[in-house]
């Protein structure tokens, strides 16, 4: 296999994923994406279903595409129904696209349970959809809903259907996994028997309920498919869709087959992740090739063997695909995470093996106490500062309280009652002590703006940084209310954005620890002075 032509259909067949409504112009941009990106066809929607496809479509007349074809999407008529007269293929005639893809049934209980016609009738909507879309200059796909289903129970059936719409004019027959229960030999199979039966090219789409969609993809496209038709991140209805993002470098790298340029695959990362945020989802990180984690080390085994060569644990180079490796530090690491972890963070610092070894063993103790640094590279960072005998904190945290009371509110409604959290601290900054206390929206708040309080008659430009996520995490469920917690922060600055943890028996306790935490890293960013008064 030479040449596979990507597919893609986030816009459609993705949108259809829970959580996920694009607007117009989310769809727009993504389109530019996946054009830079180089799929060959990106199925905008299904203008005939919605007002927002129909107004997607008349924007997308303006857009300049330099890789990418866009497709309208349909069905086949409706039964006992001239085709001419069919609202849905009148709406992708007047879609002011080139390619139509229409889905018509292929499985013989599909026709007679679900549509509800007969077996000559349904043959009859595929042929007449495909010549009257033909006739108006598309150029016409179809979409063999439900053909693995019905090629076990009917081949026959299946086949003929695909026979049909190829005389009918069809310029590639997709054969779909619609229900998502293939398996690989069963799909390879399949496709060798309709490259027997048809010689139109044939494609393959793919559904994930069996956790099977790529590697049905890729049995397809051995088996001879030309065709893949996925979407980004795997979105899809259900479990999701073949994804993209995983078939892309498996065609190329490890099949050799050559669907994109290794610039565009060399953006793959990027596109994936700015599909996510378009979507308002958050990335998987442990996605394939794409995710933040695809190539992260832990094992002091394993991070020992990338730096003697780099594929010794990963199975591809991961700039290929736009994404990098990162070495995690652990209960499980040994010296050459931290040696790695402090290379990658860029630090200009040189530890000594005493230091580092002082430094390992002090990260095992604090993990070994609910201390992760996997996702708090800011903490870590501070651990690696402060295992030089030279370093100096801009503060130095003393101690604090924190009252949590519920008062009845004055004078308007005596039986209402309201929660008062009140936080009292005490920092030393420049050998001088800053006592202060602060009222907040729970205890946290209070601590934090207490801090702050004090923090900020050093150090003004402290006003910038803003906590924009707090996570708690139950680390011992079994001992109930005296369980290890976890809390991790992340806060920004308005530019860069950095994680800091704490953890204890006590919540507020770890969470004072993990907001310390995130402002000294930042002061120590800045270059602080540790005497700002000085």
């Amino acid at each position: 296999m030479s040449q596979v032509q990507l597919y893609d259909t986030t816009l459609r067949d993705g949108a259809q994923r829970e959580g996920i409504s694009f607007s117009v112009t989310d769809k727009l941009k993504i389109v530019q994406k996946l054009d830079e990106l180089g799929i060959h066809y990106i199925e905008g929607g299904w203008p005939g279903s919605n007002p927002k496809d129909v107004e997607f479509f008349a924007r997308a007349r303006e857009l300049s595409l330099s890789h990418s074809v866009l497709v309208a999407f349909g069905s086949t008529r409706r039964p006992k129904i001239k085709a001419e007269a069919d609202d849905n293929l009148r709406a992708l005639s007047e879609a002011g696209v080139k390619v139509a893809t229409i889905v018509g049934k292929s499985s013989a209980l599909q026709v007679t349970q679900v549509l509800e016609t007969t077996l000559e009738e349904n043959l009859s909507m595929v042929a007449d959809s495909i010549r009257h879309l033909r006739s108006k200059g598309l150029a016409v796909f179809f979409d063999a809903e439900h053909f693995f289903d019905g090629f076990k129970v009917d081949p026959d059936y299946a086949l003929r259907v695909l026979q049909v719409a190829a005389e009918a004019g069809a310029g590639c027959l997709v054969l779909c996994d619609t229900n998502g229960g293939g398996l690989p030999g069963e799909v390879a199979a399949a496709v060798a028997a309709t490259r027997r039966a048809v010689s139109v090219p044939l494609g393959i789409h793919a559904h994930n309920d069996g956790e099977l969609a790529v590697a049905n993809s890729l049995a397809a496209v051995s088996a001879g498919a030309s065709q893949v038709q996925g979407t980004i991140n795997g979105y899809g209805e259900r479990c999701g869709n073949a994804n993209l993002c995983s078939i892309i470098p498996d065609l190329k790298l490890k099949m050799g087959i050559d669907c994109l340029t290794d610039e565009q695959l060399a953006s793959l990362t990027e596109v994936s992740h700015y599909v996510s945020e378009v979507a308002n989802l958050i990335p998987d990180a442990f996605l394939p090739y794409v995710g933040f984690s695809a190539f992260s080390h832990k094992g002091g085994l394993h991070v020992a063997g990338m730096a003697k060569w780099k594929y010794s644990y990963q199975h591809v180079d991961p700039a290929r695909v736009g994404n990098r490796p990162k070495v995690l530090v652990s209960e499980l690491s040994g010296q050459r995470n931290i040696t790695h972890k402090v290379k990658e963070l860029e630090l200009d610092l040189s530890l000594t093996r005493e230091e580092t070894q002082k430094l390992l063993q002090q990260v095992k103790l604090l993990e070994s106490r609910g201390f992760q640094y996997d996702n708090a590279a800011a903490s870590f960072e501070l651990l690696v500062h402060r295992a030089k005998p030279d370093y100096r904190a801009p503060f130095e945290l003393v101690d604090f309280m924190v009252v949590v009371e519920k008062r009845r509110r004055q004078p308007a409604n005596k039986n209402a009652e309201e929660m008062l959290s009140e936080a009292m601290v005490k920092v030393r900054v420049d050998g001088e002590v800053m006592h202060t206390v602060a009222e907040g929206n729970g205890p946290v708040n209070a601590l934090d703006a207490a801090l702050r309080k004090a923090l900020l008659q050093f150090y003004p430009s402290l006003a910038q940084v803003k906590l924009v996520d707090y996570k708690v995490r139950i680390l011992e469920e079994s001992t109930g209310t005296e369980s290890q917690v976890r809390v991790l922060i992340e806060s920004s600055d308005g530019v860069d954005e950095w994680r800091t943890v704490g953890s204890s028996t006590n919540i507020i306790e770890a969470s004072w620890l993990a907001l310390a935490d995130s402002l000294e890293y930042w002061l120590l960013k800045q270059k602080a002075p540790s005497s700002p008064r000085s």
